[in-house]
């Protein structure tokens, strides 16, 4: 005789998935920020032993302080919750057949859309952004590349410094997460409408928000300059900052996260340079070979 669970027990059932799936999106979140627990429940004025919690999908969820934690990184509340928005009937029909895609086949449809409503206004002429994690290479070779190219070279975190008129260590502490996305936001369309040609070196977060990583990756032909974990951390290390892993006693973990939780956008890039085991010259050679 088949036996039927108990609504209750399904309820229940659903309700662990639902924290579960919750817990795995911010610590997702997280990681792609490269924020840490602790910095985060400064930010949010929520625990971290409460944030702990949350990401292993356990106990009850405050909406109040879920909000607070959302505004912290710089998200929608729905971005946490998993929830959508109602879509028109052509949107929701192309994101239908977008979501059967494989990541090589979203990233094949983008650049056929790009070419088929973008072709009467090429926006990314001349221009060439690098992303990637800190320590890859992105600032030596792109000013090598500016050089070769008679073009200014702009990095992005000195152009929101200039804006803000502070360090972006100080951006974060006093408008946290959140305040630092709209003004990079500001900033990269402010460059946006620049039509001169440049190369720009782009925070390794900006992929974690998406509008403005759409907003890039419309503009500018893009990069990724990656490296083994080791080598990004002794370059950081070689230039004497170990931001944002301070007082972290497990920074290559967090390193290691952080890369994870963040290939997958970084692999959206146009073309992809790795530097491991190379000198800048031999760096630079092959960027200039695959850029054409």
């Amino acid at each position: 005789m088949d036996t039927v669970e108990s609504p209750s027990r399904l309820s229940e059932e659903d309700d662990a998935r639902f924290l579960h799936a919750l817990g795995e999106r911010l610590r997702l979140i997280r990681a792609r920020r490269g924020t840490s627990r602790r910095i985060l429940s400064r930010q949010s004025d929520v625990s971290e032993r409460y944030i702990a919690q949350l990401e292993a999908g356990d106990g009850n969820v405050s909406i109040l302080k879920l909000r607070a934690i959302a505004r912290a990184l710089g998200v929608g509340l729905a971005d946490l919750l998993g929830e959508r928005t109602e879509r028109a009937p052509d949107a929701a029909l192309i994101e239908g057949l977008l979501s059967r895609l494989s990541e090589a086949e979203l990233h094949e449809a983008r650049q056929l859309l790009q070419g088929r409503f973008a072709a009467a206004v090429d926006h990314r002429h001349g221009r060439v952004a690098l992303i990637g994690l800190r320590g890859a290479g992105k600032s030596t070779l792109g000013r090598m590349l500016a050089a070769a190219r008679g073009v200014a070279f702009v990095e992005l975190d000195r152009e929101i410094e200039r804006a803000a008129g502070m360090e972006i260590s100080a951006v974060f502490e006093l408008h946290g997460q959140a305040g630092f996305r709209r003004l990079e936001r500001a900033v990269l369309e402010r460059l946006a409408a620049e039509p001169a040609a440049s190369v720009l070196a782009a925070g390794g977060s900006i992929v974690a928000d998406p509008a403005t990583f759409a907003l890039l990756l419309g503009n500018w032909r893009t990069v990724w300059v990656r490296a083994a974990p080791e080598e990004h951390m002794q370059r950081v290390v070689d230039q004497g900052d170990l931001r944002p892993m301070q007082d972290n006693r497990q920074a290559m973990d967090d390193l290691r996260a952080i890369l994870a939780s963040r290939e997958a956008l970084y692999a959206k890039a146009d073309l992809t340079l790795d530097t491991a085991g190379r000198t800048p010259e031999e760096s630079f050679a092959e960027l200039v070979r695959i850029l054409g």
